[in-house]
């Protein structure tokens, strides 16, 4: 499955393509077009110098990008584009999310379409003959009262659906280093020694209210799935408690 083509019609700064192209390697993009850049190219020693900075590193797009004098030229093997833009006009138009437009990109690029999104000029993005040659719009939901993004934040939203559409990353992953989960036995063998050395300094008031207090103590060292290193931590610290004398290693 091949993945979309970042398309930056008349693009201002070359800041701005050196983070966008910084943007798409984070999120696995490597087909960067420009349209008609406002700085000749191939750039001179200066603005390759601020591109490359701006870039962080991300030679591999910058490097194989791809320079169209007109807009209809750099469209020539696409089968679908998506037009990023806030713009509206009175024509009907198919206005997606980032979010719904990922599954529809999936799906065509898994059919063998090539496709790609479309970001127009710095200041006043993309106009309205240049989203009309596209099949779909793109419209980033933001806070009303403040929508302006940079250029290369708007490809790293776009970008970022993308990868996501694909990740594997757990939700949710307990990192233990070098060290394992403790076993039950493990587990188990500590809070007896724990409730033994409660039971001898008195911490058990009442005999009623006994069993609530273990079922407390052991539902709160459940949850803090400790390691086989933290167990032997916590029987160092118990029998520091109780002086208990350490071992000499021989």
């Amino acid at each position: 499955m091949q993945p979309p083509v970042i398309l930056l019609v008349e693009p201002q700064l070359v800041e701005n393509i050196g983070m966008t192209a910084r943007a798409m390697m984070n999120t696995g993009l490597y087909e960067l077009r420009l349209v008609n850049p406002r700085d000749p190219w191939p750039l001179g020693e200066i603005h390759q110098q601020r591109m490359a900075a701006a870039s962080s590193g991300a030679d591999d797009v910058l490097n194989n990008a791809k320079i169209f004098p007109t807009l209809e030229e750099a469209m020539t093997d696409l089968h679908y584009i998506y037009a990023t833009t806030a713009r509206t006009n009175d024509m009907t138009n198919v206005i997606m999310t980032p979010r719904a437009a990922i599954p529809d990109m999936v799906a065509r690029s898994t059919g063998g379409q090539k496709t790609a999104v479309m970001f127009g000029k710095e200041r006043t993005g993309l106009t309205n003959d240049q989203i009309m040659l596209a099949n779909a719009k793109i419209t980033i939901p933001l806070n009303p009262e403040f929508s302006s993004l940079n250029l290369a934040q708007a490809v790293l939203l776009i970008g970022y659906e993308w990868y996501q559409a694909h990740d594997k990353t757990p939700d949710n992953v307990l990192y233990m280093g070098d060290s394992t989960p403790a076993t039950r036995e493990e587990y188990l063998n500590f809070f007896h020694r724990l409730e033994s050395a409660l039971d001898e300094g008195g911490f058990f008031v009442t005999p009623e209210m006994r069993p609530t207090m273990v079922r407390n103590l052991q539902n709160t060292l459940q949850r803090a799935q400790m390691t086989e290193q933290e167990i032997r931590t916590w029987h160092g610290v118990l029998s520091s408690l109780l002086g208990i004398p350490k071992r000499n290693k021989a």
